[in-house]
């Protein structure tokens, strides 16, 4: 089975673009010219060139000796956190403000949620002097401080969104009503693997460079270039479909993804989505939604910033369906667990995204011989408040 996107934009039976009729034209742009862009030979040049001399990867894969040593397996870390700006969302962006460059847009638009996604594209719109406004829920405005001057400072616009929960749901939203009245000027960053077709595949091409980077480290340091298992936090699901992408056919590797069971997923505090969610529509695809039995979209929790999202990428969707992948429910509390035992362990703070990834070394157990590869995907400098929290609970 090919689990990659098919001709028709779907994972399976998820994904396409049920999208408003205005910007049926920008997405049908999109879909029809970004394969081309991104396989142009200069695109590509300019591309690599900003990843290496920009954004500073190839990222490193660290042997994690004392983590490996508690749970007894072989744990490599892939440092997205070391990345410029602190996460892998600048991967993603760094690729989508060329695209939109050679498709002549001259204004850019994004939500954010943790507020890495909204540095990374107020980041490039400084580096190419393009116009940009961020949505961001007023909710996460106030748990995400810092990012919010950071994206203020780099000239961005950041506008709260007071509807809804106030989180990242409904600054997607924003964008897309923007985006439906600015279809001609405008790019539209999305930030992860949702969304209409094209973006589920392009973001998750623009970040497969996490992939290729493993697959080189991989076969350097073991001397084989594929580990047995590949695990990654998902939320909308990008640093997770990064991080499968060059493996997603390779049988020989298991992926396991990590989503936010907040309080836990028999509450109704949590953002479990792969656990809860019905098949339903959410911004444009089709895909598993966190909703009540008449298609209301309910309000996802978690105590991160960048995993509260009700619904998740079509290709996670299949990958859970088909039993390619499995997904975990960490709660609040483990998540921070891990988040102290890396920090104590390795003297590395992960964001609390990442902490949920790090959570699933408490819930499953691996062999002594197994290489175990987990995607470091932002760092905690942005989450101190709330570890701060959880130090003194």
């Amino acid at each position: 089975m090919d689990y990659n996107v098919n001709n028709n934009g779907r994972y399976g039976e998820f994904g396409g673009a049920y999208i408003p009729e205005i910007l049926y034209a920008n997405v049908e742009a999109l879909k029809e010219s970004y394969l081309k862009i991104i396989g142009d030979p200069s695109f590509k040049a300019e591309l690599d060139a900003l990843l290496r001399d920009y954004v500073g990867r190839p990222s490193p894969l660290y042997f994690a000796g004392r983590l490996s040593e508690r749970y007894a397996t072989r744990i490599y870390l892939k440092r997205e956190d070391l990345n410029h700006t602190g996460a892998h969302k600048i991967n993603n962006t760094v690729g989508q403000i060329l695209l939109a460059q050679r498709m002549g847009k001259t204004r850019i638009i994004a939500e954010t949620g943790a507020g890495q996604h909204g540095v990374a594209t107020a980041t490039v719109c400084a580096l190419k002097g393009m116009r940009c406004i961020v949505y961001m829920g007023e909710t996460d405005i106030a748990r995400q401080r810092l990012n919010v001057q950071k994206m203020q400072m780099l000239g961005a616009e950041v506008r709260s969104v007071t509807s809804g929960n106030k989180t990242l749901k409904d600054a997607t939203n924003e964008a897309i009503r923007d985006w439906c009245c600015n279809p001609s000027d405008t790019h539209y960053i999305i930030g992860s693997t949702v969304g209409p077709h094209p973006y589920p595949d392009m973001v998750t091409r623009f970040q497969s460079v996490i992939s290729e980077e493993i697959k080189a480290q991989l076969a350097e340091r073991t001397g084989r270039d594929y580990p047995d298992y590949l695990i990654a936090c998902v939320g909308g699901g990008s640093n997770a479909a990064g991080t499968f992408y060059h493996y997603l056919n390779d049988e020989r590797v298991k992926l396991i993804g990590a989503e936010a069971a907040g309080l836990g997923v028999n509450t109704d505090q949590t953002a479990a989505t792969i656990h809860l969610g019905k098949r339903g529509i959410i911004h444009g695809a089709h895909t598993f939604v966190m909703q009540t039995d008449d298609g209301q979209i309910t309000e996802p929790y978690s105590i991160s910033a960048g995993l509260d999202y009700p619904g998740i990428g079509p290709l996670h969707a299949n990958l859970a369906v088909t039993g390619r992948a499995e997904y975990l429910a960490v709660t609040d509390d483990e998540a921070l667990a891990a988040a102290m035992e890396l920090t104590q362990l390795e003297g590395i703070i992960p964001a609390l995204e990442t902490a949920h990834a790090l959570g699933v070394f408490r819930l499953k157990a691996f062999r002594p011989n197994d290489v175990v590869v987990l995607t470091l995907s932002g760092r905690g400098d942005k989450d101190m408040g709330n570890y701060e929290l959880g130090i003194r609970n």
